[in-house]
């Protein structure tokens, strides 16, 4: 793995200073935007319910600018009220579930 896909990893800037020289690390930083992802649950879930909503809510606009107005204004809504996913999957319920294709699971009861 390079080095940069390796501090990036870590989720912090701090972790580019620990790994780069100073003037790299700025640089690298300056390319990059973090943001905040859940420590339970399925974050590529999460995504891919928002795009869900962004394309109910947003997509029927017809021009380029139209669209680009509307996405920037559902996403500031969507972060000032923190929007978040209820998850009502229970790690129970997917042990039962997928008991099949994971038996390592049956295991561990």
């Amino acid at each position: 793995m390079q080095r940069w896909a390796a501090a990036a990893l870590a989720h912090s800037p701090a972790a580019l200073y620990k790994t780069f020289a100073p003037q790299e690390a700025r640089r690298i930083l300056d390319k990059l935007q973090f943001h905040y992802t859940p420590k339970h649950g399925s974050w590529l879930n999460m995504v891919e319910l928002e795009f869900s909503v962004v394309w109910r809510q947003c997509l029927h606009h017809r021009t380029l600018e139209q669209l680009q107005h509307k996405v920037y204004a559902w996403e500031h809504d969507r972060n000032r009220c923190q929007a978040t996913v209820n998850w009502r999957f229970t790690t129970t319920a997917a042990q039962v579930k997928f008991e099949r294709l994971y038996p390592v699971s049956s295991l561990l009861k």
